[in-house]
């Protein structure tokens, strides 16, 4: 098929056009940016996560307007293997078959393992690790039998090295690599990739929210909460941005990403690099 010239710049500055892709926990934060540097890109975005129903409605048609794509939202609570279905069928209804899944619904609790509560552990790794299970498992066999597919898990640098008193965190994030390991081998020849992204500390409204919570209780400036508390493992000092992760989403997802798979790539100032 010969292209047009408009078409053939479309394909160029927009090479995911005609992609369909649901990114879980993406009504702020991290996975809002990843939603819109998929959109930017060309792809019709399914939003997912909690949040004020106004809100998010305000989202979703921004990111449509300001990217002429189709957005859609479910607010599949991804701790039920069943909503998580739905939330994949009703993709598929509302938008077409799925092409492209990042898994980075993620919650998180922390405290020391004899004091851990059993129901945060089991609320974590359902919603940290087996939503990702359970979603990836829905649109493989759709991704296989069209010969294509993109797969991409927010892990975390806690994926690879631990930290204590986050031991539920660091259990389902080290999953989220092995997982992601596995499904890259099992889909190899398949045309899918899955790889997974290991951010270290991201710029997010949370973190500003809790850098001004312990700023309070421990009577310490904005900065040194910032330089002694959370960045003290980061080498270079400074906060990855949602924008960073959503442009190496975005680059994993179109056809420069074709032959990474298997991969845990950080984003960490250095991190892991210890």
């Amino acid at each position: 098929m010969t292209l047009t010239a408009s078409e053939t710049a479309a394909a160029l500055t927009r090479p995911l056009t005609g992609r369909v892709a649901i990114v879980t926990g993406s009504t702020s934060g991290i996975g809002l940016g990843i939603a819109e540097s998929l959109a930017e890109q060309g792809a019709a975005v399914v939003l997912n996560g909690f949040g004020d129903p106004a809100q998010i409605e305000q989202t979703r048609e921004t990111l449509s307007a300001l990217y002429g794509v189709e957005a859609a939202y479910s607010p599949a609570d991804l701790s039920m293997p069943e909503q998580i279905a739905e939330m994949i069928a009703f993709a598929h209804d509302a938008l077409g078959p799925v092409d492209i899944l990042v898994n980075n619904a993620g919650i998180q609790h922390v405290a020391p393992v004899a004091e851990f509560p059993t129901a945060k552990w089991d609320a974590i790794l359902a919603v940290n690790l087996s939503s990702a299970f359970h979603a990836i498992k829905a649109v493989l066999p759709s991704m296989v039998e069209r010969g294509f597919g993109r797969i991409v898990n927010i892990a975390s640098a806690h994926g690879l090295v631990a930290s204590p008193f986050k031991s539920a965190y660091v259990a389902a994030k080290h999953g989220v690599v092995g997982l992601t390991k596995t499904v890259a081998l099992e889909t190899a020849r398949a045309g899918v990739t899955c790889n997974a992204i290991c951010p270290g500390y991201v710029w997010t409204p949370l973190v500003e929210r809790q850098i001004a919570d312990q700023a309070r209780a421990h009577g310490m400036t904005h900065e040194q909460v910032v330089t002694d508390v959370l960045l003290t493992a980061q080498p270079n000092r400074r906060f990855a941005t949602v924008e960073e992760i959503g442009a190496l989403t975005a680059f994993l997802c179109g056809r420069h990403g074709a032959s990474v798979t298997g991969a845990a790539l950080t984003v960490d100032g250095g991190w892991t690099a210890h």
